[in-house]
């Protein structure tokens, strides 16, 4: 049974890949403004990505959450969306009120008009459950059989299917159910503005502490996305780019933070750190201090302290709360299409509210952050880049041939060990058979700031902006290499290794499995046997230890069994 952080994790995976969109659209959308080059088409061009947002969000969610990000869930998440969308409308009912001064044709123009909002309003919400409905029905129907006769309709094919009746229901609920959607949602946006700088302050704080989970996605999906409404454009973020001059409470905070605060903390760590390792260290502490001037991108530096002193971390993540608290104070309104680096900042620089006060107060935030690390650093010895014990031994770390992604699959393992690879902006999402086989010097030596294990088969390896690309290199390489991927010493295998094994116990399997009636599916992939069964809890897992399984993993409604001849037992109990 997974834990719920793990069971979310794809969740806030999922989340990313729509987001990932914004900074071009940002791009287009401010450059072809009047105020810029003013090029019309150009900023139609990235207008058109803030307008369909819904569309996106239910395209990049399906394939993000499906098992391999095929596009087959990203066409159901677009079949899931459109009827949702249209059917919602044709089942809503216009308010009187709406079409009371207007007469003859006017009428049907107002009434489409006030459709067009209404699904408007909710399109982002319907994106994403459009997007998870459809990546979940992948993830149970890509390799459902039909009879011959229907065929066709079978495997990747009936996914759309599925969720166009998926899509159904939710034109029910939201065409049915809009006044009370319209409702919850208004009194959703209103308590948070009502908050006030409380809301505010939370909202900093909770986005730091839930990095560590990588959950702060959906977090901020709701603030960027949902919460408020100007023009029909619902979210901070959209509501900023629409011209809304109370928009960006929930994103200047993060601008004193992101490009003061955190490189302020990595100087602080450069002077604290041995004379005879700044050198070392100098290198990647500037790296990462420019990568979150520039871009907001910051993990790599949090990563650096948040394990090795909580507590330090903790008072960054109040601290970032009192920027969010503070700007909005002094009524600095900033937004930005990907993060809050300098990038965005100039961008948007014209669309801002007294943006020059940046500059104070993140000096003010400069002198804190290095203050505060500097001192903490020194009066509690913590071990921070170039700080480490001078007479610890050094570990030599023997690195996989190949290229990065062979070496980044032998440190995690090998590719027997990974049960799904995936990344979201600046980490590795990973689910491993066995933690044990994960090694920490090895990836740290390919440039790993740090590991997070949230449930004992989850791993995250937190690599900075490169992370999409290295997720992909080690696709290819675990599917090039397949078990051979393991960074172990592997005994050669015997004449039974090729095909089944003489003396397999096929009844024994069988029952540790829960019977074959239990048995939907089963098959060896990359050095694992991968089962979809019909109960999950039938599979006695200390039985399939006992026949020389390595580990077990539930995953997605499927059971992963690690084993040194995956390939031969699969071909015998076939």
């Amino acid at each position: 049974m997974k834990s719920p952080l793990e069971a979310l994790q794809p969740l806030g995976r999922a989340l990313m890949l729509p987001i990932a969109v914004l900074p071009v659209a940002g791009l287009l959308l401010r450059l072809g403004q009047p105020d810029l080059l003013n090029i019309p088409f150009m900023a139609a061009a990235g207008d058109a990505v803030f307008s369909n947002l819904g569309l996106l969000f239910a395209i990049g969610v399906a394939v993000g959450f499906a098992r391999d990000n095929n596009g087959a869930a990203g066409l159901a998440g677009v079949v899931c969306y459109l009827i949702s969308v249209e059917g919602a409308q044709a089942l809503m009912t216009v308010p009187p009120e709406a079409l009371k001064d207007f007469t003859g044709p006017a009428v049907d123009l107002a009434s489409a008009a006030f459709k067009d909002k209404a699904t408007g309003k909710l399109s982002v919400p319907i994106g994403i459950v459009s997007g998870l409905l459809a990546g979940a029905a992948y993830n149970r129907f890509h390799d459902f059989k039909l009879p011959d006769y229907l065929a066709f309709f079978g495997g990747r094919r009936f996914v759309p299917i599925v969720s166009g009746v998926g899509g159904l229901l939710i034109a029910l609920i939201v065409g049915l159910g809009f006044p009370g959607l319209d409702h919850g949602f208004d009194a959703l946006s209103r308590g948070i503005v009502a908050s006030g700088e409380i809301g505010l302050f939370v909202y900093g704080v909770l986005n730091r502490l839930l990095i560590v989970t990588g959950l702060h996605h959906i977090l901020n999906n709701i603030a960027w996305f949902v919460v408020g409404e100007y023009g029909g454009a619902t979210g901070d973020l959209r509501r900023f780019f629409a011209g809304d001059p109370s928009a960006g409470a929930f994103m200047s905070g993060f601008f004193p933070v992101m490009m003061f605060g955190l490189p302020a903390a990595c100087l602080a760590m450069y002077h604290s750190a041995r004379p005879d390792r700044r050198k070392a260290v100098g290198g990647m502490l500037l790296s990462m201090s420019a990568t979150a001037f520039l871009t907001g991108v910051t993990e790599p530096i949090e990563f650096t302290f948040m394990f090795l002193a909580p507590l330090l971390y903790a008072l960054h993540a109040v601290l970032t709360g009192a920027a969010m608290v503070l700007m909005d104070v002094l009524g600095v309104k900033l937004g930005f299409g990907f993060s809050a680096g300098a990038i965005d900042y100039v961008l948007n620089f014209n669309k801002s509210t007294r943006p020059l006060m940046l500059i104070p107060i993140g000096l003010v935030y400069f002198a804190i952050y290095y203050g505060v690390f500097r001192f903490v650093i020194t009066r509690f010895n913590l071990r921070t880049p170039g700080r480490e014990a001078e007479d610890a031994p050094v570990a030599a770390v023997v690195l996989a041939s190949g290229g990065r992604g062979e070496q980044f699959a032998a440190a995690l393992g090998g590719a027997e060990n990974l049960v799904t690879v995936d990344a979201c902006t600046t980490r590795l999402r990973l689910v491993v058979a066995d933690q044990a086989r994960v090694d920490e010097a090895a990836l740290k030596s390919l440039g790993s700031r740090g590991l997070v294990r949230p449930s004992a088969n989850a791993l995250q390896v937190v690599l900075g902006p490169i992370a999409d690309q290295v997720a992909g290199e080690i696709r290819a390489a675990a599917a090039a290499s397949g078990s051979a991927a393991s960074s172990e010493p592997q005994e050669k295998p015997g004449p039974a290794a090729a095909g089944a094994p003489a003396a397999l116990d096929r009844l024994a399997w069988l029952a540790a499995f829960g019977g074959a009636g239990n048995v939907r599916r089963l098959q060896a992939v990359a050095g694992r046997l991968r089962l979809e069964v019909a109960d999950a809890t039938a599979v006695r897992e200390d039985a399939l230890l006992d026949l020389g399984a390595r580990a077990v993993v539930h995953l997605d409604g499927s059971v992963h069994v690690l084993l040194e001849n995956a390939d031969g037992v699969a071909a015998a109990l076939a």
